[in-house]
């Protein structure tokens, strides 16, 4: 019994020899086990097998082939979380990133008119650029030089913008000419699914269900096929074919001016939720010692290789999951618990029909409860200091009301390096935030502000 925990082979008259799990993840040297391990990639894998729904529907609002984006889903998340696992050893599994399709799908593609091909291209630049900085630590000064409020920003305004989208596609909120929004049709089928798989996700949450927005759409998904006249496509099939995405990014279309400032904030958003991830669920499993140092860069690597390889896949940035943290309190403490993500997701790939009959409105639910979850990190906000909180609240806020990502981010930056100038504090600005602030300012009076 203590082999098979182990992941060591015993004979009978020989001491022990190291298995090939043992070998490969040092299981005893972490204090666990492979069944330990096991368990907790499943429990990593049901809290964020969600993307596999939710990634697919929102950038097929982009144009892109729901069958082809679902695919890449898969084998973008599988690909990370095996890397990350075999390479850095580490519980951390990666897939696409909420709020990084958000702003691929609403900003580069709907809003600025972008080819969703151009917008795989800026993604895979960015990509570059977030392996580049790795490589040469520079991703450590940049993390080191932008202010914390602007980080704690940064994530409440995707979670604003996330909601808003989220509630839209609800029927909670439609357009008005009057007001802008207005609160949608309550008596639409869609809209009072929406409703109660919100509630659910709340209640299963609030219960420590694990599974608990892969519950929520599911069920809302089975009840629309009785109530909302969905469609029934079936469960089980060979995976779509990634043809029509594989390999289709547009980098030349990437490099024209417009979106360069587009290449900047994926940068900038990819840096700050992959390393902040890194850090939090690294020092909950306790593996930021000096003694796991190496296993820190090669993480960071991991993370930064897998973005491009998903803008290859077709598919928008993949980053690490803050849901590694669930597997890391069901024991998880190395690269066995990500591996075991990755094959999870590989099995995803045979569900095709059952993705393709979720509807907006099913993940909607899950969305929004991504979103409330974002908004917390406000309560970290220093509210006695006005030239951190006054820009920390224009990028929130301009997210959503901007319907962009980047002009939150923008005049965030800009007004964050303005206030600490006009009230004689600039010496509390690191030179990071000065670029990235006249940065944005030059390409707001080239275009005049349009997006």
């Amino acid at each position: 019994m203590d082999a098979e925990r182990d992941g060591t082979i015993r004979g009978p008259d020989l001491p022990a020899k190291p298995g090939l799990l043992e070998r490969r993840f040092r299981l005893a040297a972490h204090g666990t086990t492979v069944r330990t391990e096991l368990l907790a990639g499943l429990t990593t894998f049901l809290t964020m097998a969600y993307i596999v729904f939710l990634n697919p529907s929102i950038l097929a609002e982009a144009g892109m082939p729901h069958g082809a984006v679902f695919v890449a889903t898969c084998l973008a998340a599988a690909l990370g979380s095996a890397v990350m696992g075999l390479w850095a050893n580490w519980p951390v599994a990666l897939a696409p990133g909420m709020g990084l399709n958000a702003y691929f799908a609403y900003t580069i593609v709907l809003g600025l008119g972008y080819t969703w091909q151009a917008a795989l291209g800026a993604v895979f630049i960015s990509g570059c650029c977030f392996l580049v900085v790795t490589l040469t630590g520079l991703r450590a000064v940049i993390v080191d030089g932008i202010p914390r409020s602007m980080r704690i920003a940064l994530t409440a305004g995707i979670g604003l913008f996330l909601a808003i989208i989220a509630l839209k596609n609800a029927g909670v909120v439609a357009a008005s000419p009057a007001t802008f929004v207005t609160l949608g049709d309550l008596h639409k089928p869609a809209t009072v699914l929406a409703i109660l798989g919100f509630l659910l996700v709340a209640v299963l949450s609030v219960r420590r269900v694990r599974a608990a927005l892969l519950i929520a759409i599911l069920t809302v998904t089975t009840l629309s096929f009785v109530v909302a006249g969905n469609t029934f496509g079936g469960v089980v099939s060979l995976p779509p074919s990634l043809a029509p995405t594989l390999f289709a990014l547009d980098i030349p279309g990437a490099l024209s001016t417009g979106l360069l400032h587009v290449v900047l904030v994926l940068f900038l958003v990819e840096l700050f939720d992959a390393t902040g991830t890194l850090m939090g669920v690294a020092s909950r499993a306790g593996l930021l010692s000096p003694d796991h140092r190496a296993g820190l860069d090669r993480a960071l690597m991991a993370d930064s290789a897998t973005i491009f390889a998903g803008a290859l896949l077709g598919t928008s940035s993949t980053t690490a999951y803050l849901e590694s943290a669930a597997g890391v309190e069901a024991g998880g403490r190395t690269g066995l618990t990500a591996v075991t993500v990755a094959v999870l997701f590989l099995f995803c790939l045979f569900l095709a029909p059952l993705a393709g009959s979720v509807p907006p409105y099913a993940t909607a639910p899950a969305l929004f409860y991504v979103a409330c979850l974002m908004l917390r990190e406000l309560a970290a906000l220093d509210w006695d200091d006005l030239t951190e909180t006054i820009p920390a609240c224009i990028t929130a806020l301009l997210m959503p009301f901007t319907y962009s990502i980047a002009t939150g981010v923008a005049f965030g930056f800009i007004s964050y390096a303005a206030l600490k100038l006009l009230t004689g504090r600039a010496r509390d600005v690191k030179p990071v935030v000065w670029v990235i602030a006249a940065l944005f300012l030059f390409k707001f009076v080239e275009t005049g502000g349009a997006h």
